[in-house]
């Protein structure tokens, strides 16, 4: 099974809106339900003729995480919205899962950077809170394919969706049995899930780095994955593109993992996209993270059926907090 397929005629429903990383900024996220049509009606956010899918990572950074998990979810469970798993999620599982294999340890390894990155989480929920929005994470499917639409957090690849819900029919949904294979690193399910919700990531030139938003230094880039890396140069291979990186081209052998023209509408967000006008990345390709948690804003794409995503259907709010 590639990835979890919905049934749009047993729905009713064929028009979407799609909404890119949220992390805790529930203000955003209901400005942009109320922008978009939504109204709330016994607790749930619904729309007359439209549903919403969120693209993950709803969770760490921002001021109001808890809302953000109760608006999803009661959206998600009241059938006005879809969702996948974004790399927050599952790390927020393997962080609070302790590894059988090790007392006193856990999937996700408690370092600096690592709590520092979930900090606001672990402030934000009671212990009880957290198990509930945990157990809500472990209902979330990898990706989703419509069939006229897919989404997924970082990276449409077949073969790595299909080993995760091989994984997942086996092991039980998001159980410790799971979880403890998909974080053991040069697995193939670790692999999986690198591709699927972190992307494939390029190992920089040696002596050369990147800071990302958050402060770190790191040796590896995002990467265009669904373009052939033929032609391509560090600087313009990266997702986001990096203008200040080598001019030289990129090696023939990156992990790409090409998306056709002739395939259906992908969406995805974790790509933390500079705060310029939101556009599609390729017309079957869009991704709807505009960086809300570091001064940018929430994005969504209404989706009505077109082949060719286009740009006047992207749909933003700005972020509460605007500092550069």
């Amino acid at each position: 099974m590639a990835a979890i397929t919905v049934n749009l005629a047993r729905h009713h429903i064929s028009m979407f809106d799609i909404i890119g990383d949220i992390h805790g900024h529930a203000d955003e996220l209901v400005e942009l339900l109320t922008k978009l049509g939504y109204s709330e009606q016994s607790g749930c956010f619904r729309h007359p003729r439209r549903r919403v899918i969120f693209c993950g990572d709803f969770v760490d950074r921002g001021p109001h995480i808890p809302d953000v998990v109760r608006i999803a979810r009661s959206m998600a469970e009241g059938k006005s919205a879809l969702a996948v798993m974004g790399n927050h999620e599952f790390n927020a599982l393997a962080y609070n899962t302790p590894d059988p294999a090790a007392p006193g340890r856990f999937l996700r390894a408690h370092s600096k950077q690592n709590e520092q990155q979930h900090i606001q989480t672990l402030r934000q929920f009671t212990e009880r809170e957290l198990a509930a929005a945990l157990d809500w994470f472990r209902t979330l499917p990898p990706a989703l394919d419509l069939g006229n639409l897919r989404v997924v957090h970082a990276c449409w690849d077949p073969a790595g969706i299909g080993k995760i819900n091989d994984a997942l029919s086996s092991d039980g949904q998001f159980t410790p049995a799971f979880l403890k294979r998909a974080t053991a690193p040069g697995t193939p399910l670790f692999e999986a899930v690198e591709c699927v919700m972190k992307g494939p990531e390029l190992a920089l030139p040696d002596g050369v780095t990147v800071t990302d938003k958050e402060g770190n230094v790191r040796r590896r880039i995002r990467i265009r994955w669904y373009d052939e890396p033929a032609g391509e140069t560090w600087a313009s291979y990266g997702l986001p593109a990096q203008s200040f990186l080598p001019m030289k081209p990129v090696p023939a052998d990156a992990p790409a993992v090409p998306y056709s023209a002739d395939e259906p509408p992908v969406f995805v967000g974790h790509y933390w996209l500079p705060h310029a006008a939101p556009a599609p990345l390729r017309p079957n390709i869009a991704c709807l993270d505009y960086s809300v948690a570091k001064f940018g804003f929430l994005c969504a794409y209404r989706f009505d059926g077109e082949l060719s995503l286009l740009a006047d259907r992207f749909v933003t709010v700005p972020a509460k907090d605007t500092r550069p």
